[in-house]
């Protein structure tokens, strides 16, 4: 297993001036959005009667307390890696306090799908979005949707951080590219 996440990333709440050009939070990015977090309810692994595992310690800026699902889905009519992190805080959540409650401790979800090649090949074509609880889009705090190529070309932010890891994903070798 590889180490967790590392500490030097930095939030996800980018700028959109740290990038370029917007490369994420288009109409286009929110629609695969929404067919991304359709796969997840249908695996149970959002919604009413998701299933659960054993939370473990987060960093920045994922959250105090973590549970990280792996898994295959077919979106779109192509079927890819999903990486699914459940987000718990606020700061100071104990692993007493996820267990007794989830629900009211669940943050966020974000999550990596690996699309088909040619959707972004110098990132090992991931997509990458953060829904809110109730699986809308979260949005930085310049008000685009964190759904696409996150801070693609950005010194910090999703791809940037998970640059980082070789293969994009820090807690599993078992992905193939």
């Amino acid at each position: 297993m590889k180490h967790p996440m590392k500490l030097a990333c930095l939030s996800l709440g980018i700028a959109a001036s740290a990038a370029p050009a917007q490369e994420f939070g288009t109409p286009a990015d929110a629609d695969y959005a929404a067919l991304v977090w359709q796969a997840l309810e249908e695996q149970n692994l959002a919604g009413d009667g998701m299933v659960r595992s054993f939370p473990y310690d987060g960093v920045a800026p994922h959250g105090m307390m973590l549970e990280t699902f792996y898994s295959k889905a077919t979106i779109d009519g192509h079927t890819g890696d999903l990486i699914v992190k459940r987000n718990f805080g606020p700061e100071g959540v104990s692993l007493d306090d996820v267990l007794a409650d989830p629900d009211t401790h669940l943050a966020a979800y974000t999550v990596m799908f690996r699309r088909a090649e040619g959707y972004d090949d110098d990132n090992d074509n991931w997509f990458w979005v953060k829904f809110l609880p109730d699986g809308s889009l979260d949005k930085n705090p310049a008000g685009m949707e964190l759904a696409g190529r996150v801070a693609k070309g950005a010194d910090q932010g999703c791809i940037a951080c998970h640059a980082g890891a070789g293969d994009y994903v820090f807690t599993s070798d078992h992905l193939s590219r």
